[in-house]
């Protein structure tokens, strides 16, 4: 799993950490937080925040998060963009937290591009116009759910590509066991030989 290291202006970067250990009762491994003073000496920080990638770096990278592009805390984490397998992310927010927490077992470059999903799907408008969330029990869909059907659908999608339909007709009980039964459906139905209903 990629380590994850949130540099921000002094609270933020620990109130986010904190804010991913209510979530998840208990803050999650390789999570780290450099709250950025007003008087901080830049030199200083940049060797902290050298030394926590060092510390929370996996085996697929790490992913740094930072508040504002331009300023201090972003220029310190743009010193680690040059790293090998670190990708820095200006505009932390709540929701770009939790779906990068969800997403650290991908790719780095997938971790990437789900966390700046979370961040721009985040950010909503709401009021009488609002309209309603779009799964059939009427709650917000958690990023974490959407993580286990990506990967669900990955592991059905390899299963048709690369199996037989035997072997991927197996996979659609699999998936509705794990909760994803509208994926299991589908794939059912795929499997489902040409003139049948």
């Amino acid at each position: 799993m990629a380590g994850i290291l949130i540099i921000a202006h002094a609270p933020l970067a620990t109130a986010l950490r904190e804010c991913i250990a209510h979530i998840y009762g208990g803050c999650p491994a390789r999570i780290g937080a450099l709250d950025v003073l007003p008087d901080s000496d830049p030199a200083e920080v940049v060797a902290r925040a050298n030394a926590e990638i060092e510390r929370l770096r996996e085996e697929n990278g790490a992913l740094v998060l930072t508040d504002m592009f331009g300023a201090t805390p972003s220029n310190i984490a743009a010193r680690l963009a040059t790293v090998p397998q670190v990708r820095v992310l200006a505009g932390v927010n709540l929701p770009m937290l939790v779906r990068a927490v969800c997403y650290r077992a991908t790719p780095l470059d997938t971790l990437v591009e789900k966390a700046l999903a979370g961040a721009s799907k985040g950010v909503q408008t709401i009021g009488p116009c609002t309209p309603p969330p779009v799964n059939d029990c009427g709650c917000a869909p958690t990023p974490c759910a959407e993580a286990a059907s990506d990967a669900a659908a990955d592991m059905a999608k390899s299963a048709v590509a690369g199996a037989s339909c035997a072997t991927a007709a197996t996979a659609a009980p699999v998936l509705a066991e794990a909760g994803c039964g509208d994926l299991a459906s589908r794939l059912a139905d795929a499997l489902k030989p040409a003139g049948t209903a």
